[in-house]
Formats: structure tokens, C-alpha cells, sequence
């Protein structure tokens, strides 16, 4: 048998295996467009320019990432489907035991904030299973795939690396070693860099910011986050529409673009008792047997804010209200 492989093989598998799908290959430091990066790293944030290439060298781009960011789930997926990934008997038990066993926490960050325990943890079971799954790509890799090979994302991931590089710098993290999710999400609440340095807060005091390892950081900064974007204490989320609605009475994308009295004149029919304020949304939701319609109101909108999808947001409202109704279940006497 013949085990010599001529040189002109080897170059050719070397090819092959560079340009085949999931196969990484280094940031071109001395691109253009990287060499602006780098200009304003230095003029406006003071990194050296020496700095700033020592990282960005070190970079891997993943065609896995652009692949990923092209069939994101709340994009493929009907709600029916969608929705079996997370209302699932798993994820609602390690729900109820995440909350039997930071219901102290749970509860203080809720009394500081007005943000109920079950959105909370609504937001950590659909984003990472309660710590489970965090992502495993570098956070320097998915966000120099995105912000330089990916067009129609690339300047809000420009911006988004550009933080990412700040925030290291302010909470001391190595940004060769930070880990998240194909879009640079961090931590059990999976934040990007902007998010983190916008909202993030200090739960337990030690003057660092930790998603990773800390959950008094990371429930402390969940609330935060909602109420940042005007959580509405007591309010309520979203009702179900009964039967069929005039299309043309359904919102315009992620919108409160109606009212609750307007949609009630308009012959939607769903219950508008109580305070609901004088905002809402109507939308549809694809089940197996056909559309349901839904009107959301302005905490709705609020957990839209996270995720810029209404099937997202009504995940982390039916996750968390089957938490609350098992917790509070097994708190009853009897």
C-alpha cells in the first residue's frame, strides 16, 4: 500500500478544508475596514493601536455564526413549534427548583424593582436554561464574523464589539476568553456588551458585575433591564382574543399602535376588565390548527424589548406564569 501523499494533495486538502462550511480562519487585521475600527478605538476610548490589533489578531471568523444569524428560530419556526422548545416539563421543574432556591433573592429583587419573580425567571429559563446553556463561541469571534463579514448586521455589530472591548477593559474581563452565544450574548441572562454595560447591575455588592458566575449579579440585572424599559408593576402582560379578528385591526409589527377600547369597538372580542392602560398590540400566533390572536398590552411590549419577537415574549410569559402556578401550588397548604 502506498502512504505517500504527494505535496500538491496536501495543498489541495489544505484548500478544501479552509473553504469548507464551519472551518474558521483569522481576522485580516490589515483590512480597511478593521484599520477604521481600530482608529476609533484609539481616538475616542484611548486603546492603543497596538492594543487594539494584539485582539482583533486573534480573532476567528465563523462561517457557523453567519449561518446561525441567517435562520435565527423566531424566523423559521411557526409558534407551535417555537413554543415546544420552551414550555417544556424540564425547563418548568428546574424553573420551580431555581426559585425554591434563590427565593429570597428573587423576592428582594423584586420588592426593589416591581418586576415579578416569574418574568425573571421566565427570562433566564428561555434564554439559557438557568445557567445550562451560556454558548460556547468566543464573544471576540461572534462578534468580528458579524461585525465584518456579515453586511446586513454590520454596523450594529461594529458598535456592539466596540462595547464589547470597553466593557473588558471597565469589568476587567478577557476579551480572548469571554464566552456567549453566536450573536456576543453573555451570561446566564445572556446580555450583549451594550446591554451589559447599560443595565447590568452589582447584586451582591463586590463592586465587579459577574453574568457568568454570580446569580444575585444576574437577577439583579434582569430586573434592572425591565425596569429600565418601564415595567409596569401589577399590570397585566397579554389576554387572548376569542375567535376570529379584523385583519386590519392587527398591529404593525412590535407596535402598541392601538388601544384597548379601540380594539373593543373594532369587534375584538377579549376581556378589557381592569387597568390596562391606554396602549396595546394585537397580533397572531400560528398554532397547528390555525391562527389565535393575542392583545398585549405595555408590559408585553417591555419583554419585547429583550427580544425583538412576540413569539420570544410570550415564551417568557407562559414559561413564567406555569413557574409561578407550580410554585405557588406547591406553597399551599395541603
Amino acid at each position: 500500500m502506498n502512504i505517500l501523499i504527494r505535496p500538491a494533495r496536501i495543498l489541495g486538502a489544505i484548500c478544501i478544508a479552509l473553504l469548507a462550511p464551519g472551518v474558521g480562519h483569522a481576522l485580516d487585521t490589515s483590512r480597511p475596514d478593521v484599520q477604521v475600527f481600530v482608529a476609533r478605538m484609539v481616538s475616542e476610548h484611548g486603546f492603543s493601536e497596538e492594543e487594539s490589533l494584539q485582539i482583533l489578531g486573534q480573532a476567528e471568523i465563523q462561517p457557523r455564526i453567519i449561518e446561525a444569524m441567517d435562520r435565527p428560530a423566531e424566523k423559521v419556526k411557526p409558534w407551535y413549534e417555537y413554543r415546544k422548545i420552551f414550555i417544556t416539563e424540564k425547563r418548568i421543574a428546574a424553573g420551580v427548583e431555581f426559585w425554591d432556591t434563590h427565593r429570597e433573592l428573587l423576592e428582594r429583587v423584586s420588592a426593589e424593582t416591581g418586576v415579578p419573580p416569574q418574568i425573571i425567571v421566565g427570562i433566564l429559563g428561555v434564554e439559557t436554561f438557568y445557567g445550562r446553556i451560556t454558548g460556547s463561541y468566543r464573544v471576540l469571534d461572534a462578534l468580528a464574523t458579524i461585525a465584518f463579514e456579515y453586511p446586513p448586521r454590520s454596523k450594529f455589530f461594529t458598535r456592539e464589539l466596540e462595547q464589547f472591548l470597553l466593557l473588558s477593559r471597565e469589568q476587567g474581563l478577557d476579551p480572548l476568553s469571554a464566552t456567549g452565544s453566536y450573536a456576543g450574548a453573555m451570561g446566564g441572562p445572556q446580555f450583549i456588551s451594550s446591554s451589559y454595560r447599560a443595565y447590568a447591575a452589582d447584586g451582591d455588592g463586590d463592586g465587579r458585575i459577574d453574568l457568568w458566575q454570580s446569580w444575585p449579579d444576574v437577577v439583579a440585572s434582569v430586573a434592572n433591564y425591565f425596569k429600565a424599559h418601564k415595567w409596569q408593576t401589577g399590570e397585566r402582560v397579554v389576554t387572548r382574543a376569542n375567535g376570529s379578528v379584523p385583519q386590519t385591526a392587527l398591529s404593525q409589527g412590535l407596535r402598541l399602535d392601538q388601544t384597548p377600547s379601540a380594539l373593543a369597538a373594532a369587534g375584538v372580542d377579549f376581556d378589557c376588565s381592569g387597568d390596562t392602560g391606554d396602549q396595546a398590540m394585537l397580533f397572531e400566533l400560528e398554532q397547528e390548527s390555525g391562527p389565535e390572536y393575542w392583545v398585549g398590552f405595555k408590559n408585553f411590549y417591555v419583554i419585547t424589548r429583550y427580544n425583538r419577537s412576540n413569539m420570544y415574549a410570550m415564551a417568557v410569559h407562559q414559561l413564567g406564569h406555569e413557574i409561578a402556578a407550580r410554585v405557588n401550588d406547591v406553597a399551599q397548604p395541603g
